[in-house]
């Protein structure tokens, strides 16, 4: 017997679907092995599930249901703890079958390690195509704390598969990868810039038809998203991801996505809500196209 009032399913945006007529495929990756300062990436797959299961599904910005583009939440994957290159390799394989059934892998983390097992798997079909990366930091450092694969050298092991990429809203940078600031939309030019659609002109110029968006929710300013592992002062506003992302995915083909480095902060659901409604609003822009 089935309860008369039930709450929404335990799944991305409490949705009732099915897998095979799915277009989306969200796989939960609450991983966080090489987490150098405030430890909690691991919860944030659940806490965006969790805030989703209470939005509405009717997009007022964009005049529809946004969860009519087909989304499905498979279970979450099981962490590998044995070493960060062995769980980027769990979530390469995990992609493969994702893409091999014809979805669009949207991966939740966890930390921001994870984004190189689902690139990997794309650059590895020969797809042409560019990595929109929105993060405080570059990640672009060789080597951190030891370890290759580790959160802080993501987009170095993305430039090693010779995958073409972009960064936005970077304010935090080591000297050895201001090296390679021709790849990179700080912040400090978004401010000189200031007007939303040039922006969003730029980084449509400047990456290729098909894309793979990652995005590190500590791009955004700690006014709105505290919940982030390593917080950086003068981040974007909600208003201004929304525009530019918006624009650029109207022009793109979004071939995949993942959403990182959320680190719920006990009894403080906002930012949870702000990652939520984010990610619905986004597979609204890039895949409820009328």
């Amino acid at each position: 017997m089935g309860v008369l009032n039930q709450s929404p399913p335990y799944n991305l945006f409490g949705l009732e679907s099915d897998y095979k007529s799915a277009r989306i495929a969200v796989l939960p990756v609450p991983y966080e092995g090489t987490v150098s300062y405030r430890p909690g990436t691991r919860y944030g797959p659940r806490a965006i599930i969790d805030a989703s299961r209470n939005i509405e599904l009717y997009s007022e910005e964009l005049e529809l249901d946004v969860s009519r583009a087909g989304i499905y939440t498979l279970e979450e994957m099981l962490p590998n703890v044995d070493s960060p290159e062995k769980m980027i390799t769990d979530v390469k394989k995990e992609t493969e079958v994702i893409l091999n059934d014809g979805k669009i892998p949207l991966i939740l983390g966890g930390e921001h390690s994870i984004s190189v097992g689902s690139i990997s798997a794309l650059a590895d079909r020969g797809k042409d195509f560019s990595v929109i990366h929105f993060d405080a930091h570059s990640d672009s450092r060789d080597v951190f704390m030891g370890s290759k694969y580790s959160h802080a050298c993501v987009m170095k092991r993305v430039a090693d598969m010779s995958v073409d990429y972009m960064s936005v809203g970077v304010r935090s940078i080591d000297e050895e990868g201001y090296k390679h600031k021709e790849r990179i939309l700080f912040r400090k030019e978004m401010h000189s810039i200031g007007d939303n659609g040039k922006i969003a002109d730029l980084i449509t110029k400047g990456t290729k038809d098909n894309v793979y968006l990652t995005f590190d929710f500590d791009v955004m300013d700690p006014s709105e998203m505290p919940s982030v592992g390593t917080p950086e002062p003068d981040g974007l506003l909600f208003y201004e991801i929304c525009h530019i992302l918006r624009t650029v995915l109207a022009q793109k083909n979004l071939i995949g996505l993942d959403f990182v480095e959320l680190s719920p902060i006990p009894g403080f659901a906002a930012p949870d809500f702000v990652a939520a409604k984010l990610i619905y609003n986004i597979i609204g822009y890039a895949f409820s196209k009328k």
